[in-house]
């Protein structure tokens, strides 16, 4: 089937009803590695069914892990480590949250293996988590630029250190990475480990989910605030007979930000006040802005002003340092505000799927708004009557651009996305979901 080159979306002044949300990313694929580490048999309901999931479940496969779907949303893994294949090249595509787990999981277990992945892979850092795998004594080499995938895996060195550092300021999955490595690492060694970060640890909520998967799945890790985390010797994955994915939080951002701008109600079903994902903070940023938000144990609602009517959110100056994918739906709707927000500490935008500071900054320009931005904030100032443009928003193989900007569907002029199906990433339906609750 032929991808769509752009998707115009006329323009539309309200929006209601309600949405099913599919499974959390985050959780899909840690959970997915998570079980094929684990002795025994783990079954997966709500499981994602996207790009980057089905990278993982590709490369799993491909190292000898029995992975059935009997039925969407459903996978049955037979764990066991260390994984049955010993040599393998595998391709990870541009999926953060597979490419850096399996590093470690890799690196730490013995074998010889190729990781690689589409271009924008290569230019994402790895360098961080990399130097706190040899400490360790894993065997890396890296076959393009320093510190850059891809990366010839080897055989580890004995003797490894039980103590090792990891900078917690460029990405919070070199963290995520290493900690569900480390009970491989203490199962060779039957020593203690301790990870220690160094600087500021950003996405602390994405930490969160990592730890609570794995005492899901038996292992419990002792921290020290957020600057150390211990691993005990005795620690070892077991199977999990059934776990269930809940929503995506990120992914609720968009149909939040849809109720607050289009009247609502929106009602998002599959994640609420019980979720262990962070991004649930951002129900808070919408009602700052001026929304009803309701909140349940696994629902949230939300209606709000219409500003088709040219009614305004209120600004904000914020922080979104612990929410940071979540933010750019918040950037995104500061374009219908009452004056210039600024979102800061969002410096980890630059090594994502795309620099997204330097995107959005782009793509917020072509539609009209006047936007600044710096090593690790952006400030938007609203549209006003009469200053909206018709644009080609670019997303820039983002799936995260491409939904964020829907939302100028409210504006007079629509808006046309380049490249809609990057969604598949996390959402391949986002789009004829949207599409059903907007109206005339």
């Amino acid at each position: 089937m032929s991808k769509a080159s752009s998707l115009y979306l006329p323009p539309v002044s309200t929006a209601a009803g309600r949405v099913r949300l599919p499974g959390s990313k985050s959780i899909s694929n840690r959970a997915l590695l998570l079980a094929a580490l684990a002795e025994g048999q783990t079954r997966l309901d709500g499981l994602l069914d996207s790009d980057d999931t089905r990278v993982m479940i590709a490369a799993l496969r491909q190292l000898g892990v029995q992975v059935e779907l009997p039925a969407p949303g459903t996978a049955i893994v037979q764990g066991g480590w260390p994984f049955p294949v010993r040599e393998a090249d595998i391709f990870l595509g541009n999926a953060g949250t597979a490419f850096r787990p399996l590093t470690a999981a890799l690196a730490v277990t013995g074998g010889g293996y190729t990781l690689s992945g589409v271009p924008r892979m290569h230019e994402r850092p790895i360098g961080d988590l990399v130097d706190a795998l040899r400490v360790l004594g894993a065997q890396i080499a890296y076959l393009g630029a320093e510190g850059y995938p891809p990366l010839r895996i080897s055989e580890p060195v004995p003797g490894a250190d039980d103590r090792v550092r990891v900078k917690g300021s460029v990405s919070s999955q070199f963290l995520t990475a290493l900690l569900m490595a480390a009970p491989l690492c203490v199962a060779r060694s039957a020593r203690e480990l301790c990870i220690e970060v160094e600087g500021e640890l950003i996405s602390k909520p994405y930490i969160e989910i990592t730890l609570r998967l794995m005492a899901q799945f038996g292992v419990e890790v002792r921290r020290d605030g957020w600057s150390r985390f211990y691993i005990p010797a005795s620690a070892r994955y077991r199977a999990v007979p059934s776990l269930a994915v809940e929503g995506d939080a990120s992914t609720a951002s968009y149909f939040m930000a849809l109720g607050a701008v289009g009247g609502g109600p929106v009602l998002i079903e599959g994640v609420g006040s019980d979720s262990m994902q962070g991004d649930i903070a951002f129900a808070d940023v919408v009602q700052a802005m001026g929304a009803t938000v309701v909140r349940r144990a696994e629902s949230i609602e939300v209606s709000g002003l219409r500003v088709a009517r040219d009614e305004r959110l209120r600004a904000f100056d914020r922080d979104f340092n612990l929410i940071p994918d979540a933010a750019m739906t918040a950037a995104a709707m500061a374009m219908y505000a009452d004056g210039p927000c600024t979102l800061r500490n969002i410096g980890s935008w630059r090594v994502k799927e795309t620099d997204r500071i330097h995107a959005m900054h782009t793509e917020l320009e072509k539609l009209g708004a006047r936007v600044q931005s710096g090593p690790d904030w952006l400030t938007v100032h609203p549209v006003g009557k009469g200053q909206w443009r018709r644009a080609s928003i670019a997303t820039y193989d983002d799936h995260r651009m491409a939904m964020c900007f829907s939302l100028a569907a409210f504006s007079p002029e629509g808006v046309e996305i380049e490249d809609p199906d990057c969604v598949g990433k996390t959402f391949p339906g986002y789009f004829p979901v949207f599409q059903g609750l907007l109206g005339a």
